[in-house]
């Protein structure tokens, strides 16, 4: 096994000749995934831990089941607003790394580095470390049935399952996409089982739970925003095939088909989800449980209450696998643009597997490990991603305008971007007033990259100790990831 570099790109002119940003001659990662494996990883990447934690987030946040349907119906239209968009962008900029390339095409890479740096530090980390956390709970919760979890054993099966992952999608891109597939199918089935109880229990005649529905309704902007990030956080998810479009077969079709097919999916699902939720249990259960599906369980499945923890560990299981497997080809694609080291674009000869970035996304992903702090760290994440998906959406906007002849495979209607873009803009700023902290927080991450970005990227005539000093340390890290990698004996 042996790892080899990305070349270094190429200028081309517009006759076909090399220009920046094609790669040739070099190792490239294999396009084996199609059209089923698309849905597979965009419905399995969504189906995650959201669905189990954000009901109680949401209705908090909402202050009636009525307000908390509208949310979750909502949150659904938006992501696949957002989702027609990203067909556009992804198919008339068909590169791995999603927000990442659509950004840098737009508006240069400053702006690109920034979105790189946020979801190196908080979204992709932290929503992997919600998703192993969430597994880790529900698959305890048998075995502490009258208190919470130990929080050390929380974090230590949370490690293990990450551990494993790692190992798996470093291992083979088909192993990975056939684990997604197999638990993307088990998570719907245990969806299933909660919604056809939820329907029976409503079909006998309890409905008084939706009575006055919308009673308590909250009426702050801010805290409708916040209602919608927890809603959002279980949709994100969305736009993760974009990070891997240069794997995806036919991208063309095979992108905007896989999103026409999940985000309806997923919508009724959530929906009828919440539906089966509320119909069962009061508000102020949903809001004291800490596992409202765990409660769920207990109350209409009887003995067979423990399906519930295990559906959720199956289902968290897979989701945080394609939340492994897709954000890591983030910074391998920002590796390559010199926005990351450059170890962090080497490749797996023997099994085609971008493995460092994999691994480098393991460290910063177990770091989050040592808080147990799930509503925070949702917050911080959804406040970040909301913000640069709007400015990969206002790139749409200004590519229409700077590029009016690149080829658009897909052209939404000017409409959708616009409206997309009003909501982001509602869900970014509304709630500084009402959440200060969390987005302030946030919002200054992501402004530490620029002196980053100034000093590492941008700064050419760097000193010669300076640049002594940074070579070494990559050298000295490249050789030892590949020393790790080669005792590992994945052959």
């Amino acid at each position: 096994m042996s790892l080899n570099n990305i070349p270094e790109k190429q200028p081309m002119n517009p006759d076909g000749q090399k220009k920046e940003g094609d790669y040739v001659n070099g190792v490239k990662l294999r396009k084996e995934l199609g059209l089923i494996n698309g849905v597979a990883i965009i419905v399995g990447i969504i189906v995650g831990s959201g669905i189990f934690v954000s009901p109680r987030g949401v209705l908090q946040e909402a202050g009636s089941i009525g307000m908390a349907l509208v949310v979750w119906i909502s949150c659904g239209l938006i992501s696949m607003l957002g989702a027609l968009c990203y067909a556009e962008l992804g198919t008339a900029i068909p590169k791995s790394g999603g927000d990442y390339a659509y950004i840098y095409e737009a508006f240069g890479p400053l702006p690109a580095f920034l979105f790189l740096w946020v979801a190196l530090l908080i979204i992709m980390p932290v929503g992997n470390a919600i998703a192993a956390l969430t597994f880790a709970n529900y698959i305890l919760e048998p075995f502490f049935p009258d208190c919470n979890p130990p929080p050390n054993g929380v974090r230590l099966i949370a490690a293990v399952v990450i551990c494993l992952l790692l190992f798996v999608n470093c291992y083979n891109v088909k192993l990975a996409a056939r684990v997604q597939d197999v638990f993307t199918f088990a998570k719907i089935i245990a969806l299933i089982i909660i919604i056809v109880a939820g329907l029976i229990h409503i079909g006998v005649g309890n409905t008084h739970n939706f009575q006055n529905a919308f009673e308590g309704t909250t009426t702050e902007p801010g805290y409708i925003a916040l209602a919608f990030y927890s809603g959002i956080f279980s949709y994100s998810g969305w736009n993760y095939l974009n990070f891997v479009t240069e794997e995806l077969q036919d991208p063309y079709k095979n992108l905007p088909r896989a999103i026409y097919i999940s985000l309806p999916l997923v919508t009724i699902v959530y929906v009828m989800t919440n539906v089966a939720y509320f119909a069962v249990l009061s508000p102020h259960e949903i809001l004291s449980s800490n596992a409202v599906a765990v409660t769920f369980g207990e109350r209409m499945l009887g003995v067979m209450a423990w399906v519930m923890p295990v559906s959720v560990a199956l289902s968290t299981f897979g989701g945080l696998n394609g939340g492994i497997f897709a954000s890591s080809r983030l910074f391998f694609v920002g590796a390559r643009e010199g926005h990351l080291p450059a170890f962090l674009a080497m490749i797996n000869t023997s099994y085609f597997t971008p493995m460092s970035s994999l691994l480098f996304l393991g460290i910063l992903t177990l770091a989050y490990l040592s808080t147990v702090q799930v509503y925070t760290l949702i917050n911080y994440a959804a406040f970040s991603e909301a913000l640069f998906v709007m400015f990969s959406v206002a790139g749409l906007l200004w590519l229409r305008q700077k590029q009016p002849n690149l080829k658009r495979p897909i052209k939404v209607n000017l409409a959708l971007p616009v409206s997309f873009l009003v909501i982001c803009a509602f869900l970014v700023f509304l709630p500084f007033y009402v959440n200060p902290w969390e987005t302030g927080i946030g919002a200054i991450i992501m402004l530490s990259g620029i002196p980053v970005y100034f000093l590492t990227i941008y700064w050419k005539n760097k000193p010669k100790w300076y640049k002594r000093l940074i070579g070494g340390t990559t050298t000295f890290t490249q050789k030892l990831l590949v020393s790790v990698i080669e005792k590992g004996k994945f052959e």
